[in-house]
């Protein structure tokens, strides 16, 4: 009895989401950004949603929702209506490594409908010009000559940059104070000022101060060297073998938005990662965007699943809290 009533139950609710999704997108929609204004994840959800919002002839607006390393904007993602009109970007930090270090209010796997991955890329381990340090090798040498004296900029605990500089600090043998930021933008800005001695960024925000000779850039934390600066040399190749780190971003819905609608929103990123203009901006950002058979639901789920197997006992061993 109790199946019939399912199927009944089922069978009621399909077409009114067929005809749902049949009129999807009535209304602008909303696109949280779980990262301050001007950073790499931000310039990567406003190039989305433009093109995006083309093709589902309604406009996607940005909403940048920061906080706790990310969990308030993906927060504010889980608790929306499941009706596509708000969707969050998110990163390898706010949708894997939070899960070790924050007790979260939702399931990361659990309570959010996959969309697409949309991009990736390493990270640069860079300087402010003023540290005497020329390459690599000798960057290590200064370290371990001042042991807790450096600061590197990290967007709070958790953050690929924290990972990767605990990471750096284990493999080389070095010590230096982390100091927090609310994004990678103003951890830049005070490198620049010469306020912060490291930091180890996305290419979207190393690469413009590379080509301006504003910093110091010793090596790309991948086992390959980057296509859009291939004088860079790789972690491997200059001092701290090991340390590879990459950033991935994919989009999230509500769980429970209609498989029609997550479909049309997965077109929709399909359609933009194809624009050559979207192709040439992403480049620019270091971004490289994933094979059209991994810019699937699935494909995304099944990154997350295995970068959390991955990183979580990582994390955990490394005894990374939030302060």
């Amino acid at each position: 009895m109790l199946r019939m009533l399912v199927g009944l139950a089922l069978a009621v609710l399909m077409p009114l989401s067929i005809a749902f999704a049949q009129g999807y997108p009535a209304r602008p929609i909303t696109m949280v950004v779980p990262v301050s204004a001007g950073g790499p994840t931000d310039a990567i959800a406003r190039t989305l949603a433009e093109r995006m919002g083309s093709t589902l002839g309604q406009p996607i607006v940005v909403e940048n929702v920061t906080g706790a390393a990310g969990t308030i904007g993906v927060g504010r993602v889980e608790r929306a209506e499941p009706d596509g009109y708000t969707i969050g970007i998110g990163l390898t930090s706010t949708h894997v490594f939070n899960g070790a270090i924050y007790k979260l209010p939702f399931d990361l796997v659990t309570d959010f409908a996959p969309i697409s991955a949309v991009a990736t890329n390493p990270q640069f381990i860079v300087s402010r010009n003023g540290v005497p340090a020329k390459n690599l090798r000798e960057l290590i040498g200064w370290l371990k000559a001042n042991p807790g004296r450096a600061t590197m900029a990290t967007i709070g605990p958790g953050s690929p940059a924290h990972i990767a500089g605990v990471l750096f600090q284990k493999i080389t043998e070095t010590r230096f104070q982390f100091v927090p930021y609310r994004g990678g933008a103003p951890g830049m800005r005070d490198l620049l000022a010469g306020q912060i001695d490291l930091m180890i960024p996305q290419p979207s925000l190393a690469l413009p101060q590379l080509k301006a000779g504003s910093i110091r850039v010793y090596a790309v934390t991948s086992s390959e060297r980057l296509l859009s600066a291939p004088d860079i040399p790789t972690v491997d190749e200059a001092g701290a073998p090991g340390l590879h780190i990459a950033i991935w971003h994919g989009l999230w819905a509500p769980k429970g938005t209609p498989a029609a609608v997550i479909a049309k929103l997965n077109r929709a990123v399909r359609t933009a990662l194809a624009d050559l203009t979207v192709r040439r901006r992403f480049a620019d950002m270091g971004q490289q965007i994933p094979p059209l058979e991994q810019q699937t639901p699935e494909s995304l789920a099944a990154l997350q699943r295995a970068e959390i197997a991955k990183w979580w006992p990582i994390i955990k061993a490394a005894g990374i809290e939030t302060q």
